[in-house]
């Protein structure tokens, strides 16, 4: 709102340092402060509010150091997170953007299906939450809203150069050039380490059953898997105190960064990588995003005066998932959360170890002490704050990684 407030003062009434409400670096930076502010002083609030109603975490007896410990901290903080984001970017980023939209829907969508989760777990006093189907559902109904918000919206482009003339940092005009830029529609994407990085999804389907139709339905199938996976993958590695939120805070950095050059003609002319018009302005939201998780951090930290429940863990996921499906870099996920990966797979391979070897043998045998695999080192006796330090350093070593792949092909 005070974007388009002080866009329309610095139009008609040339008002002072308006204009620096132009620049998404600015809004950006403003968004991160407010962010900050929003939830370590919302968070504090919450927190109070929450321990007065008894909204307390119910612990399983899991047979971890210090886990009993835990028992009655306050859950459901992911409500300071999604108040944290929401606000700042309603404020600063163009509430006309196509992108924008899709980043707060999915938001409060999934954020919604993590809050009835965590009261039905709560107030219900039901362990089991939500019932699985019922959650799959609400992640396939986001899956959908996005894939169709990124597919059927015209202003969802990307923008090829055509010239070899050379891209001038002083004029503006050249990015709405049709000499040097062709921009087009698409189902392309970005593939890491390939030299020509680029892969439209409607390639998948052979040429007698192309069709838009048939295409938004391939195209559909990806996103939902993606979100599923990786909001699923958050869910799981918010096990211990601030993993799931200091892995994130370090993603949302990262995607800040391939937001901001793959939204600048100039960047990604100069980095050779696909210029998404308009994606810049989600440099707002994920900025807004790193803001809520560090500030969440103040009191998830070890030992944890709040949880994120349900509600924080699965929009973290799936914010991720989509911000990364808008830009284009949703092949990148694999590597950029790495961490969300490593801890979904360990609970496959232990189930499914345990599962075959219960059939062949009789009885179940384990790959890991216990599973997600922060509870197998937990086992082994480390520490929970050396086990996120560690999990933390891995993060930015995908995270350079994931940066690198810019120009590594």
């Amino acid at each position: 709102m005070l974007y388009h407030l002080f866009t329309y003062l610095d139009k008609h009434y040339d008002v002072v340092g308006a204009g620096l409400f132009q620049y998404i670096s600015f809004r950006a930076a403003m968004s991160v402060i407010l962010s900050l502010v929003i939830s370590l002083i919302f968070g504090k609030r919450l927190i109070n509010w929450l321990r007065n109603k008894q909204v307390g975490e119910t612990i399983r007896d899991l047979g971890l150091e210090g886990q009993t410990q835990k028992a009655g901290t306050p859950t459901m903080g992911g409500l300071i997170i999604i108040a944290a984001i929401i606000i700042p970017t309603i404020l600063f980023a163009d509430l006309t953007n196509i992108y924008i939209l899709t980043m707060i829907i999915a938001t409060i969508w999934l954020g919604f299906v993590g809050f009835l989760d965590d009261y039905i777990k709560v107030f219900k006093k039901d362990k089991k939450g939500l019932a699985g189907t019922s959650k799959i559902i609400g992640q396939i109904g986001v899956g959908v809203i996005v894939a169709s918000m990124l597919y059927w919206n015209d202003g969802v482009t990307i923008k090829e150069k055509i010239s070899d003339a050379p891209i001038s940092f002083n004029s503006a005009n050249q990015a709405n050039n049709p000499a040097l830029w062709e921009e087009e529609k698409s189902l392309k994407t970005t593939i890491p380490f390939v030299k020509d990085n680029e892969f439209d999804y409607a390639w998948l389907v052979p040429d007698s059953w192309e069709s838009p139709m048939t295409l938004f339905i391939v195209f559909t199938l990806i996103v939902v898997i993606i979100v599923t996976a990786v909001s699923n993958g958050a869910n799981i590695t918010d096990g211990i105190d601030g993993l799931a939120t200091g892995t994130s805070a370090i993603i949302g950095v990262t995607l800040a960064i391939l937001a901001y050059v793959s939204g600048n003609y100039i960047f990604s002319d100069y980095l050779n990588i696909m210029y998404i018009p308009r994606s810049g302005e989600l440099t707002i939201f994920i900025a807004a995003f790193v803001g809520a998780c560090v500030g969440f951090l103040w009191y998830n930290s070890y030992p944890a005066q709040v949880f994120m429940g349900d509600t924080g863990s699965l929009a973290l996921g799936g914010i991720i998932a989509t911000f990364a499906i808008a830009i284009r870099k949703e092949l990148l996920i694999p590597v950029l959360c790495g961490i969300f990966l490593i801890e979904n797979l360990s609970v496959m391979i232990q189930v499914s170890y345990f599962k075959y070897t219960k059939k062949k043998y009789g009885e179940g045998r384990r790959v890991f002490l216990m599973s997600p695999l922060h509870h197998h080192y937990q086992k082994k006796g480390m520490h929970e704050s050396k086990i996120v330090s560690r999990f933390w350093i891995i993060g930015i070593m995908l995270a350079v990684v994931t940066i690198i792949t810019l120009k590594t092909r």
